[in-house]
């Protein structure tokens, strides 16, 4: 995550943080530092793939303006959140998330169950 100018936050990936910092500073970096000129480097997280690096990005970049300064300023929790399940694949991804909606389902279930047996 790199702070440019006009208060802007870029986010990208590299192998290289301090190279490709050199690269956008250059000009020779992407097409929007060519237009907001990197001033410093933010944050940076080091990931044991480049798949996760990719998808570490597109995370961040789904961020909120807020959200990206607090990370950016080292948030833990968000941090967290948004390294939770980098490495799962498309079926553990979805195999978890339908645990997840069973689990929801089944204590909404409970929950009426209890307060019908209240109301008796």
């Amino acid at each position: 995550m790199l702070r440019c100018a006009g208060n802007r936050i870029y986010t990208g990936y590299a192998v290289d943080v301090e190279a490709r910092f050199d690269q956008h500073k250059s000009g020779k970096g992407a097409k929007f530092t060519k237009a907001f000129p990197p001033e410093c480097i933010l944050r940076k997280f080091e990931l044991p793939s480049h798949e996760q690096a990719l998808r570490l990005e597109a995370r961040i970049k789904k961020l909120a303006r807020e959200q990206k300064e607090l990370l950016a300023g080292g948030d833990d929790a968000i941090a967290a959140e948004l390294l939770a399940g980098l490495g799962e694949t498309l079926e553990e991804k979805s195999a978890r998330e339908r645990k997840e909606r069973r689990a929801v389902k089944t204590s909404g279930k409970k929950e009426t169950c209890a307060k019908n047996s209240a109301k008796k």
